[in-house]
């Protein structure tokens, strides 16, 4: 993942920092506890497509 686009890219629920999960190829979003999908290098930013985390 790109640090410069990591640093651009929010949370679509609260617009909060997301963190890259490298070993799942996810973007997490602590605050709402969600995560979302990195599909062939592409972030699925989806509130739907995304995976509810502990």
């Amino acid at each position: 993942m790109d640090k410069k686009l990591l640093d651009i890219l929010a949370c679509p629920k609260c617009k909060g920092d997301l963190e890259y999960e490298e070993k799942n190829k996810k973007l997490l979003c602590r605050k709402c506890k969600l995560a979302y999908p990195i599909k062939d290098d592409i972030p699925v930013m989806l509130i739907d497509e995304a995976e509810k985390i502990k």
